[in-house]
């Protein structure tokens, strides 16, 4: 008697939402990091999908997968750095309209893994390893991040900024290119004013771009590259990934009689 087993499913496509940009370094860039995602995965579908300014657009993205009558599914994860209209709705929208069977991750901030990309940057941009004592405590950084009109994406920079500060034993203020205060420039003066006069620029970017030059530019001391394709980056999109599939098999247990056989992927 011959036995027929269903072959397993594959696991949803792993889309990486980017904001898009007119800079072509930022394309270089994103590109770099779902090369890195894909080598830390080999057999995961991987795709690309922007927000605005890049194709393929996430629409696109998502129409693409699978077949008429046969939808594919996919985890978006969002790479952004914190909770912001993007991450609340455009995001969503697209994930709701899509044929596709969508979960939405949270975004990437904040996580320890981002202050492992940051306190690496710094240390390539010529932060001490190991400081004195003495020029430790006139050391300080500012966290330079795009900004936001969203209270909450200000509350997950902070929150970034904590941690490294607890990583570095220095203070770190977060400062901001648009959309909210602290300017860079008035995060420096804030510093000096408590005394810090070595303030190295941490940037909370995930490309280069406007907002990391001019931020850069108002360094007084080193400024760090941005996030990029930092080895870390690509860990803490995989785990965007299953974290978001985690928390939904986890729902669908919650929710669905046992052996109901409901699949634990579910439309947004």
């Amino acid at each position: 008697m011959t036995s027929h087993r269903t072959p397993p499913e594959p696991p949803p496509t792993l889309v990486l939402v980017a904001h898009g940009s007119r800079d072509p370094r930022t394309l270089t860039t994103v590109h770099a990091l779902l090369d890195r995602v894909r080598a830390l995965r080999p057999g995961l579908p991987v795709r690309l999908g922007h927000i605005e300014l890049n194709a393929p657009l996430l629409p696109d993205t998502l129409a693409a997968l699978g077949t008429a009558g046969s939808p594919g599914s996919a985890v978006l994860v969002p790479l952004l750095l914190g909770r912001g209209h993007h991450v609340k709705h455009d995001i969503p929208a697209a994930a709701a309209a899509a044929p596709a069977r969508t979960l939405v991750a949270a975004a990437l901030g904040p996580h320890p893994l981002l202050v492992d990309a940051l306190h690496a940057r710094l240390l390539e941009a010529g932060w001490p390893p190991s400081p004195r004592p003495a020029a430790h405590s006139r050391a300080g950084v500012a966290l330079a991040a795009a900004g936001s009109c969203d209270p909450d994406s200000a509350a997950d920079t902070g929150r970034t900024a904590a941690l490294l500060a607890e990583r570095l034993g220095v203070p770190v203020v977060p400062a901001y290119a648009s959309a909210a205060a602290p300017t860079v420039p008035e995060a420096v003066r804030a510093l000096a004013a408590r005394g810090r006069r070595r303030i190295a620029l941490a940037s909370y970017f995930t490309a280069p771009g406007r907002f990391h030059a001019e931020s850069a530019g108002a360094a007084p001391w080193i400024a760090a590259a941005p996030l990029g394709a930092h080895p870390a980056m690509a860990r803490l999109v995989l785990h965007r990934y299953e974290e978001a599939r985690e928390h939904e098999e986890a729902r669908a247990r919650t929710a669905t009689p046992a052996g109901s056989g409901a699949r634990p992927l579910l439309p947004v």
